[in-house]
């Protein structure tokens, strides 16, 4: 298979550049700096990128069906109305008072329920934990015993959900069940080796393979439903942090990165880390399904 040609699409520079969220009525790219307690909007027409800080970090979001947004932050989670609202709280702050935990990423389902993981970031424990939040507020553990909940994906029609605790190198399958929100049949879909870059945030696409961002492995995969391996795409960066779709077709891969832990030899041998990057693929992706009822 012919690699695409991989272009910069915003050379951000981000410190931690994540949760690249396709809006398909804007024709804009939103995503996050979590280090920089930003929020973006990026507009591939014109290159213009605006931003919202906020007072902690935003792991991750979903659009929500009325417009706005729901933000996953260091504590808990929070509505915006919209660009220019006020937060305001949703649901219980349930990593409160626990200073090595925040939110880290997360996605909607095809029934508008999000789910969203955590992390410990200084990796005193392995409490990180999956939670499914439902319209109403309801917060629901799912699973927990982890270091960096990531990669959170659904495929089309919502029956397999993908996600990684990166650490491990190791990528997680499951049935789902759309009418409950309930998962079975935990599976291993694919362990990646070690040393060779860890599974970050990724993306289902229109069939049914999962795209995958290798941190420190300096490429995004494709993978089949089985877990092979189908596609290999390298990036000028080693530290690609997630996959997702879009354009007018959701045909361009949108690929964000991070400039943090490198050190002074490795941004000048990198000197578009942190960028958002950008490819055409042959099988569109999926559309950002919205967060409530």
């Amino acid at each position: 298979m012919t690699s695409p040609i991989v272009s910069v699409a915003l050379d951000a520079h981000a410190d931690l550049g994540e949760a690249p969220r396709w809006h398909a009525a804007e024709r804009r790219l939103y995503w996050v700096d979590i280090n920089r307690n930003a929020l973006h909007r990026f507009d591939p027409a014109t290159g213009e990128d605006d931003l919202r800080r906020f007072d902690q970090p935003v792991g991750c979001f979903a659009f929500r069906v009325g417009g706005g947004f729901l933000l996953a932050m260091k504590d808990g989670l929070a509505m915006l109305d919209g660009w220019e609202a006020e937060l305001r709280p949703f649901g219980n702050p349930i990593l409160a008072g626990r200073p090595d935990l925040r939110f880290n990423d997360g996605r909607t389902d095809p029934s508008g329920r999000f789910w969203t993981g955590t992390v410990n970031t200084a990796k005193s424990a392995r409490d990180a934990a999956l939670y499914r939040i439902d319209p109403d507020g309801t917060i629901t553990w799912i699973e927990g015993g982890m270091l960096t909940c990531n990669g959170a994906a659904f495929n089309a029609d919502g029956t397999a959900f993908r996600h990684a605790d990166t650490p491990s190198h190791v990528l997680r399958g499951y049935d789902v069940d759309p009418a409950s929100g309930s998962l079975s049949r935990a599976h291993i879909v694919h362990r990646f080796e070690q040393g060779t870059g860890r599974p970050d945030g990724g993306s289902f696409d229109a069939e049914g393979c999962y795209w995958s961002a290798l941190f420190d492995g300096g490429r995004v995969v494709r993978l089949s439903p089985e877990g092979e391996i189908l596609q290999t795409v390298a990036l000028p960066v080693s530290r690609p942090t997630m996959i997702a779709f879009g354009g007018a077709d959701l045909r361009t891969a949108y690929v964000t990165s991070a400039r943090t832990g490198l050190s002074e030899a490795d941004l000048a041998a990198q000197p578009h880390a942190g960028a958002i990057f950008s490819f055409p693929v042959d099988v569109p992706g999926l559309p950002e399904w919205p967060f409530g009822a």
